[in-house]
Protein backbone atom coordinates (compact mmCIF):
# COMPACT_ATOMS: atom_id res chain seq x y z
CA UNK A 1 0.00 0.00 0.00
CA UNK A 2 1.36 3.61 -1.11
CA UNK A 3 1.22 6.55 0.75
CA UNK A 4 2.02 10.24 -0.04
CA UNK A 5 4.98 11.54 -1.99
CA UNK A 6 7.51 12.61 0.34
CA UNK A 7 7.99 16.02 -1.62
CA UNK A 8 11.62 16.37 -2.97
CA UNK A 9 13.88 14.94 -5.61
CA UNK A 10 15.88 12.32 -4.77
CA UNK A 11 18.68 10.46 -6.19
CA UNK A 12 19.05 6.76 -5.34
CA UNK A 13 21.61 7.24 -3.05
CA UNK A 14 19.50 9.10 -1.08
CA UNK A 15 16.78 7.17 -1.18
CA UNK A 16 18.92 4.09 -0.39
CA UNK A 17 20.78 5.80 2.66
CA UNK A 18 17.64 7.52 4.18
CA UNK A 19 15.55 3.71 4.00
CA UNK A 20 18.83 2.68 5.62
CA UNK A 21 18.52 4.80 8.22
CA UNK A 22 15.21 5.27 8.96
CA UNK A 23 13.81 1.59 8.44
CA UNK A 24 10.98 2.70 6.41
CA UNK A 25 10.31 1.34 3.17
CA UNK A 26 9.38 3.89 0.42
CA UNK A 27 9.35 3.31 -3.03
CA UNK A 28 11.21 5.35 -5.53
CA UNK A 29 9.99 6.26 -8.72
CA UNK A 30 12.01 8.51 -10.85
CA UNK A 31 12.99 10.53 -8.51
CA UNK A 32 10.67 10.93 -6.22
CA UNK A 33 9.97 8.26 -2.83
CA UNK A 34 6.52 7.45 -1.96
CA UNK A 35 6.33 6.18 1.47
CA UNK A 36 4.32 2.47 2.53
CA UNK A 37 1.31 3.00 4.50
CA UNK A 38 0.24 -0.02 6.85
CA UNK A 39 -2.24 -2.08 5.37
CA UNK A 40 -5.82 -3.44 6.67
CA UNK A 41 -6.92 -6.51 8.66
CA UNK A 42 -7.98 -8.13 5.26
CA UNK A 43 -5.30 -6.74 3.29
CA UNK A 44 -3.07 -8.44 6.14
CA UNK A 45 -4.97 -11.78 6.21
CA UNK A 46 -5.14 -12.18 1.88
CA UNK A 47 -1.56 -11.03 1.86
CA UNK A 48 -0.74 -14.24 4.35
CA UNK A 49 -3.56 -16.56 2.75
CA UNK A 50 -2.15 -16.23 -0.50
CA UNK A 51 1.91 -16.43 1.11
CA UNK A 52 0.94 -19.38 2.43
CA UNK A 53 -0.80 -21.23 -0.08
CA UNK A 54 1.67 -20.65 -2.87
CA UNK A 55 4.56 -21.29 -0.34
CA UNK A 56 3.34 -24.77 1.02
CA UNK A 57 2.34 -25.77 -3.19
CA UNK A 58 6.23 -24.35 -3.88
CA UNK A 59 7.49 -26.95 -1.38
CA UNK A 60 10.44 -28.52 -2.44
CA UNK A 61 10.53 -27.00 -5.72
CA UNK A 62 13.35 -24.25 -7.24
CA UNK A 63 10.49 -21.72 -6.71
CA UNK A 64 10.69 -19.54 -3.06
CA UNK A 65 8.76 -16.32 -1.87
CA UNK A 66 9.96 -13.45 -0.70
CA UNK A 67 7.75 -11.13 1.49
CA UNK A 68 7.29 -7.14 1.38
CA UNK A 69 10.26 -7.02 3.06
CA UNK A 70 12.26 -7.62 -0.48
CA UNK A 71 12.87 -4.53 -2.33
CA UNK A 72 12.22 -5.49 -6.22
CA UNK A 73 14.21 -3.10 -9.10
CA UNK A 74 12.53 -2.61 -11.85
CA UNK A 75 15.30 -0.28 -13.57
CA UNK A 76 17.92 2.29 -11.85
CA UNK A 77 15.21 4.84 -11.59
CA UNK A 78 11.85 2.54 -9.88
CA UNK A 79 12.45 0.39 -6.85
CA UNK A 80 9.02 -1.24 -5.45
CA UNK A 81 7.70 -3.04 -2.88
CA UNK A 82 5.09 -5.85 -3.44
CA UNK A 83 3.23 -7.68 -0.98
CA UNK A 84 5.36 -10.49 -1.87
CA UNK A 85 7.47 -12.08 -4.94
CA UNK A 86 8.33 -15.57 -5.79
CA UNK A 87 11.66 -16.35 -7.78
CA UNK A 88 12.07 -19.43 -8.87
CA UNK A 89 16.06 -20.95 -9.40
CA UNK A 90 18.71 -18.66 -8.02
CA UNK A 91 17.54 -15.13 -7.00
CA UNK A 92 19.62 -12.12 -8.65
CA UNK A 93 20.49 -8.94 -7.01
CA UNK A 94 21.40 -5.93 -7.72
CA UNK A 95 23.53 -5.14 -4.48
CA UNK A 96 25.62 -6.87 -2.37
CA UNK A 97 23.73 -6.61 0.86
CA UNK A 98 20.56 -8.60 -1.27
CA UNK A 99 17.83 -5.74 -0.33
CA UNK A 100 17.12 -5.57 -4.15
CA UNK A 101 15.76 -8.83 -5.97
CA UNK A 102 16.00 -8.17 -10.00
CA UNK A 103 14.46 -11.12 -10.96
CA UNK A 104 10.89 -12.32 -9.55
CA UNK A 105 8.70 -14.61 -11.64
CA UNK A 106 5.53 -13.10 -9.97
CA UNK A 107 4.97 -10.50 -8.01
CA UNK A 108 1.75 -10.08 -5.82
CA UNK A 109 -0.05 -6.86 -5.07
CA UNK A 110 -2.95 -6.43 -2.66
CA UNK A 111 -5.11 -3.62 -3.26
CA UNK A 112 -6.38 -0.76 -1.31
CA UNK A 113 -8.38 1.48 -2.07
CA UNK A 114 -5.90 4.03 -2.01
CA UNK A 115 -3.37 2.37 -4.15
CA UNK A 116 -6.37 1.00 -6.64
CA UNK A 117 -5.52 3.19 -9.31
CA UNK A 118 -1.45 3.08 -9.32
CA UNK A 119 -1.44 -0.91 -9.03
CA UNK A 120 -3.94 -1.51 -11.90
CA UNK A 121 -2.18 1.13 -14.62
CA UNK A 122 1.49 2.47 -13.60
CA UNK A 123 2.57 -0.49 -11.57
CA UNK A 124 1.03 -2.88 -14.07
CA UNK A 125 3.69 -1.38 -16.66
CA UNK A 126 6.72 -1.23 -14.01
CA UNK A 127 6.74 -4.52 -13.28
CA UNK A 128 6.14 -5.96 -16.93
CA UNK A 129 8.93 -4.32 -17.92
CA UNK A 130 11.11 -7.26 -16.09
CA UNK A 131 12.74 -9.76 -18.25
CA UNK A 132 11.83 -12.40 -15.71
CA UNK A 133 8.28 -11.96 -14.68
CA UNK A 134 6.27 -14.30 -16.06
CA UNK A 135 2.76 -13.26 -13.64
CA UNK A 136 1.41 -10.15 -11.86
CA UNK A 137 -1.29 -10.84 -9.79
CA UNK A 138 -3.49 -8.18 -8.21
CA UNK A 139 -5.58 -9.05 -5.28
CA UNK A 140 -8.94 -6.17 -4.26
CA UNK A 141 -9.01 -6.75 -0.61
CA UNK A 142 -12.73 -5.54 -1.09
CA UNK A 143 -14.26 -7.95 -2.35
CA UNK A 144 -13.89 -10.77 -4.43
CA UNK A 145 -11.73 -9.54 -7.75
CA UNK A 146 -8.59 -10.74 -8.97
CA UNK A 147 -6.94 -9.63 -12.04
CA UNK A 148 -3.98 -11.82 -13.46
CA UNK A 149 -1.46 -10.54 -15.81
CA UNK A 150 0.63 -14.06 -17.18
CA UNK A 151 2.86 -12.96 -19.95
CA UNK A 152 2.45 -15.62 -23.59
CA UNK A 153 4.06 -15.95 -26.68
CA UNK A 154 2.22 -12.98 -28.47
CA UNK A 155 2.17 -10.44 -25.11
CA UNK A 156 0.34 -10.10 -21.94
CA UNK A 157 -3.01 -11.54 -21.31
CA UNK A 158 -5.31 -9.94 -18.24
CA UNK A 159 -7.56 -12.39 -16.96
CA UNK A 160 -9.74 -11.32 -13.67
CA UNK A 161 -11.41 -13.36 -11.30
CA UNK A 162 -14.65 -12.65 -9.68
CA UNK A 163 -15.86 -16.21 -7.99
CA UNK A 164 -15.08 -17.91 -4.84
CA UNK A 165 -15.18 -21.11 -6.44
CA UNK A 166 -12.74 -19.96 -9.51
CA UNK A 167 -9.46 -20.93 -9.70
CA UNK A 168 -6.20 -18.99 -11.00
CA UNK A 169 -3.43 -20.33 -13.23
CA UNK A 170 -0.50 -19.32 -12.31
CA UNK A 171 1.24 -21.61 -14.70
CA UNK A 172 5.29 -20.13 -14.51
CA UNK A 173 5.13 -21.83 -11.24
CA UNK A 174 3.31 -24.39 -11.38
CA UNK A 175 0.20 -23.46 -8.91
CA UNK A 176 -3.51 -23.82 -9.87
CA UNK A 177 -4.25 -20.85 -6.71
CA UNK A 178 -8.50 -21.62 -5.42
CA UNK A 179 -9.82 -17.90 -5.05
CA UNK A 180 -11.55 -19.42 -1.69
CA UNK A 181 -8.22 -19.38 -0.14
CA UNK A 182 -7.15 -16.09 -1.25
CA UNK A 183 -10.30 -14.59 0.62
CA UNK A 184 -10.64 -17.66 3.62
CA UNK A 185 -11.62 -15.96 7.19
CA UNK A 186 -12.39 -12.36 5.05
CA UNK A 187 -15.32 -10.24 5.96
CA UNK A 188 -16.03 -7.79 3.71
CA UNK A 189 -17.39 -4.39 5.05
CA UNK A 190 -20.62 -3.20 3.64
Amino acid sequence: MVSNRVPRKWTVEEYLAYESETGIKHEFIDGEIYAMAGGSENHSLITGNTFIAIGQRLSGSSCRNHTSDMRVKISDSQFVYPDFSVVCGKAEFADDNRTMLTNPILCVVVMSPSSATYDKTLKVEFYRSLSSLKHYLIIDQDQVYVRLHTLQDNGWLLQQFNDINMTIPLTAIGVDLSIHEVYQDIVFNG
